[in-house]
């Protein structure tokens, strides 16, 4: 480990971020189930407790010496589905094997969690939708409407709720754990994903939305509109409120080949390029986590205002992205996982030797693997990629690029999201409903009302960040 202080990793880190040159690339590894591995964990132990996944992360930290990391980046805690009957999750020791990362479980068409002719009601009312059919569908405890109530469906929404809430509260005490004990600052703060993804994720489905897209093409845009503010609204809330950490955005479904690029053209963009657009004029970058291969669309990329994005390459061809990409944004990965999990250390020297020869040349560039490291990562070459990138990574004159100061609110290049329904986005229960439940304010209502909005805040980011988050 390195004994660079924590003023000097978060310096380096934004100054790549912002495109510029640090004193050296800064080593940011998206390290999950690995980080079990190296603190002799596991994947149950930082699933199901996630005391335990905070402090793997800052034993591996301490012995590596990194810039940046995840707080906990296997980041579900397998708790929550548990208390809830989550359907689409298994959970290592609980019906997976201990040492096995938990899974999704994709549902059949038949069985998606949203029907084919509900579009219109998700679109009328998201909220809404999650609250009286998403949840009952998709949460073996919970009650739907017209079911008699029970025991386990009040305990699933009251220790749910509580436990989501405890979760969120802890991950911010982890990152001031990593400051004080690793000199680390955590490397992202905030989650996003792109309306499309939601549909084709936790809804319909990736089949349901494929079919959808012939079959019912306006239905599907009028939803991903609707889904427009709330994914927003998740990332805002979620996002550091310092303005220095990017939002995260993990995308997933919505490229080429899984859809086709007039798809990608008609649904996916027009919704999430807004999103983008709004949060950069509000000062927060996002980290495109592009998981698959997204180089049909860097084109689309590059409409973004210089800056708001940093592109994080997974399968894609990081040196290919560095031309493309790099007079305007940040690079991030590029690392194959099957070298970090299968090569030999000098087929791991070599790759990010010439990563840092091609790519990080004039910087605008940070070290990580090209998807998340899980426990199938050979210790020894996550060791190999980090000590290459400390020992050949300096550089020999340093520069702001984009100076880290500037990033802060600006006009948007693009249309501002507007939420005109009954229930927008960051309530539940919208205030003026509920004032006409109470008896007459005989003192300052407007200390009722902000103690009220602040709790219905709680109650929904606790039900997106179940779409969203677990």
């Amino acid at each position: 480990m390195n004994d660079d202080s924590y003023a000097e990793r978060l310096q380096r880190y934004r100054v790549a971020m912002a495109n510029g040159t640090p004193d050296r690339i800064p080593i940011r590894p998206f390290v999950a189930e690995a980080t079990a591995t190296i603190a002799g964990m596991t994947c149950q132990d930082v699933t199901q407790d996630y005391e335990k996944a905070f402090e793997a992360v800052r034993v591996a930290t301490k012995q590596f010496g990194w810039d940046a990391v995840v707080p906990n980046m296997v980041y579900v805690w397998g708790l929550i589905p548990q208390l809830m009957g989550t359907r689409y999750l298994a959970i290592p020791g609980v019906g997976l094997d201990a040492n096995n990362c938990f899974q999704y479980k994709e549902p059949s068409e038949d069985q998606a969690w949203m029907r084919s002719d509900e579009y219109q009601a998700l679109a009328a009312d998201p909220t809404g939708f999650l609250l009286e059919t998403w949840m009952p569908r998709t949460q073996s405890r919970v009650c739907g409407p017209g079911q008699s109530n029970t025991t386990a469906n009040n305990l699933a929404w009251l220790k749910g709720g509580m436990a989501v809430m405890q979760y969120f509260n802890a991950l911010g005490q982890a990152v001031q754990q990593l400051r004080v004990e690793c000199q680390t600052p955590a490397a992202i703060c905030g989650i996003l994903k792109s309306p499309f993804d939601i549909i084709a994720d936790k809804f319909r489905g990736y089949l349901g939305m494929t079919y959808d897209l012939f079959e019912r093409p306006a239905e599907v845009m009028a939803a991903v509109e609707a889904l427009m503010p709330h994914m927003l609204e998740v990332a805002k809330a979620s996002a550091d409120p310092d303005r220095v950490l990017p939002v995260t955005i993990w995308m997933h479904r919505g490229c080429v080949p899984l859809i086709n690029q007039d798809q990608f053209d008609r649904f996916n963009w027009p919704t999430l390029k807004p999103i983008i657009e709004e949060l950069w004029a509000d000062g927060h970058q996002t980290l495109f986590y592009a998981e698959g291969k997204w180089h049909h669309h860097w084109d689309a990329f590059l409409e973004l205002p210089a800056g708001s994005i940093i592109v994080h390459c997974d399968q894609d061809d990081v040196f290919e992205a560095k031309k493309k990409l790099g007079h305007k944004f940040a690079i991030s990965g590029g690392i194959p996982n099957r070298l970090l999990s299968f090569a030999d250390a000098d087929e791991v020297r070599r790759y990010c030797k010439k990563v840092i020869a091609e790519v990080a040349v004039d910087g605008g560039y940070i070290a990580d693997a090209g998807a998340i490291m899980q426990n199938d990562t050979s210790i020894e070459n996550l060791r190999i990629m980090t000590e290459t990138f400390r020992d050949f990574g300096t550089y020999s004159q340093s520069s702001g690029g984009m100076p880290v100061e500037s990033i802060a609110a600006r006009p948007a290049d693009g249309r501002f999201i507007h939420d005109q329904s009954d229930r927008p986005a960051g309530v539940v229960q919208p205030w003026a409903n509920v004032r006409q439940e109470w008896p007459e304010m005989t003192g300052d209502e407007s200390v009722v009302q902000s103690s009220w909005q602040g709790i219905d805040a709680w109650a929904y980011a606790f039900l997106w960040h179940m779409v969203v988050s677990f």
